[in-house]
């Protein structure tokens, strides 16, 4: 009888233990640490002049990381600010230009004026001379009076013509400036430009993250698009790949206790933050095609994010990658 109240007390132990302490959660060992990971890449070519950092180095972001060799890109800055100097003196001469072809408007408008007024009296003379009886006019005044009419008449068609070229001046000058300013605004884009490509030189960090998997060192010759190091940002979250059966009373916000293997003293709090909208297989590069051949069940694993609660611990060094164990209460 005490064996069998032992057996009993026993069993009850068991039963009580499992109730409280595993049925209510849902663990898996098929998890990591995981974050996204920065790869710093150089958007001019040029030689590593400096590198600023060590391997494995916390960064802030807008820190310089590498600085290339800036003295070409300092030239070309040069040029083309000389080349916008350049462009803004001609536009300051075509506009100069424009002030002097209005004032051969003015000009020819004015002559014009005068030569209409000396054709419109010779005009006038000569129709007073053509009235009159040919007794009263002598042939030689007659003559004169005709030539000066026939002059005054060409004076007039001539600075007729000159007003027209004056105007057409005109829209020759503001077709200029307009040309000149294209060509200023032309130069201020390649000093933008240029500008752009002397910042370039300095690579600066995007996030606050550590560095990593460096691949260049000083006097290497870099590319626009080459991979230099990787930057691991502080933040980081558990991507944890529980099994189809283990998600039927698995909700956003329930709290997880996670252990890593690298600290199996430490036990960190953390919550669901979401379940991945499919299964880790069908996402993967060559997802299985059930629809075909023998078809044998397997239980699929979905991911599921686990954010930490707070702050990190100080002085644990969790990094993406890293295997962790989360237990998660679902009831």
């Amino acid at each position: 009888m005490l064996i069998a109240a032992l057996a009993l007390l026993v069993i009850a132990g068991v039963i009580l233990y499992y109730v409280r302490f595993v049925a209510p959660y849902e663990s898996t060992d098929d998890a990591f640490v995981d974050g996204y990971t920065t790869l710093v890449s150089a958007r001019v070519p040029g030689q590593v002049l400096r590198l600023r950092v060590r391997d494995n180095q916390t960064v802030h972001q807008g820190d310089v990381l590498i600085q290339l060799d800036p003295r070409d890109y300092q030239a070309s800055l040069a040029a083309a600010q000389a080349a916008l100097l350049s462009a803004d003196s001609q536009e300051a001469e075509a506009r100069a230009q424009l002030d002097v072809s209005r004032a051969r408007v003015a000009e020819a408008g004015a002559t014009e004026a005068a030569a209409e007024a000396d054709a419109q009296r010779a005009s006038n003379d000569l129709k007073r001379y053509q009235s009159v009886e040919a007794r009263a006019v002598s042939k030689t005044a007659l003559d004169q009076i005709t030539t000066q009419a026939r002059s005054t008449a060409a004076q007039l068609r001539s600075a007729r013509s000159q007003l027209t070229a004056a105007r057409a001046g005109v829209t020759l000058s503001q077709t200029a400036i307009q040309t000149a300013a294209a060509a200023v605004m032309q130069a201020q884009a390649r000093v933008r430009q240029a500008q752009l490509d002397l910042s370039y030189t300095n690579i600066i960090a995007p996030v606050d993250a550590r560095v990593t998997a460096r691949t260049v060192g000083p006097g290497n010759y870099v590319q626009p698009g080459q991979g230099l190091l990787a930057l691991v940002p502080l933040y980081v979250w558990v991507t944890a790949n529980f099994k189809e059966t283990q998600l039927t009373d698995m909700r956003p916000g329930q709290p997880v206790d996670l252990r890593l293997d690298a600290y199996p003293n430490y036990t960190l709090k953390g919550h669901v933050d979401s379940l991945q909208s499919g299964t880790g297989a069908r996402f993967s590069l060559l997802p299985p095609e059930n629809a075909v051949g023998n078809y044998v069940k397997v239980v699929q694993r979905v991911p599921v994010k686990i954010v930490f609660d707070g702050p990190l611990p100080k002085g644990l060094d969790i990094a993406p990658g890293m295997s962790i164990t989360p237990r998660v209460r679902v009831r």
